[in-house]
């Protein structure tokens, strides 16, 4: 029998708030998640997979509005599997394009750097030549 695990078990795990994690439910993000005899939420680790992964399309740059279109069609079953492809596809190209992006700036930022440096040498160098 699968272990569930309380609303504050699911934050530690996942390093969510409790707070987020009752929005993601009261905005459709999660569905479907189970109760105790008392009322408690109770996740299993379907569950858990699940927010990990929404946790990862955040963190790439996905919007609430596309996450939630994700979990929509999730809902509605299998039929809907080369639509939700078709949708990480995109975000995949943009988050490709995106790094490509950062690494751009990154190069920009090593090349300033060095430069910096050279800069440094001669201003040291012609100060310690002047003393």
């Amino acid at each position: 029998m699968e272990k569930l695990l309380t609303i504050r078990q699911v934050a530690n795990v996942t390093g969510l708030s409790v707070h987020t994690l009752r929005y993601y439910e009261n905005i459709g993000l999660l569905c479907s998640i189970d109760r105790n005899e008392n009322g408690y939420r109770c996740y299993s680790s379907a569950d858990i997979t699940w927010i990990e992964f929404l946790t990862r399309l955040k963190a790439t740059g996905m919007s609430i509005v596309k996450m939630l279109e994700i979990a929509e069609l999730r809902r509605q079953g299998d039929a809907t599997l080369t639509t939700r492809r078709i949708l990480l596809e995109e975000h995949y190209e943009e988050v490709q394009k995106n790094i490509m992006e950062l690494q751009n700036n990154l190069d920009l930022l090593a090349k300033k750097i060095v430069t910096y440096k050279g800069m440094e040498s001669n201003y040291y160098s012609k100060n310690k030549s002047s003393e």
